[in-house]
């Protein structure tokens, strides 16, 4: 298990599913829903369901062992 990886973003706000195909946590956008569904994804170590969640830098996002911070 290693750190947080850092995943840069342009604007300063990206929704959540955007988000996991940036950071190759999906192959494909419709691989999200079924994630979110499975319970594993976190925002900020809450767990969290919607696609759409917006995003700003400084969030980490889990899904299993794995985390990403936006920068």
């Amino acid at each position: 298990m290693g750190g947080v990886r850092e995943v840069e973003i342009r604007d300063d706000g990206i929704r959540l599913g955007q988000l996991l195909k940036l950071a190759g946590l999906v192959d494909v956008g419709s691989d999200v829903r079924p994630l979110l569904e499975t319970g594993v994804v976190t925002v900020g170590g809450r767990l969290e369901t919607r696609r759409g969640r917006q995003l700003k830098k400084g969030d980490v996002v889990g899904v299993g062992d794995e985390k990403v911070r936006l920068v």
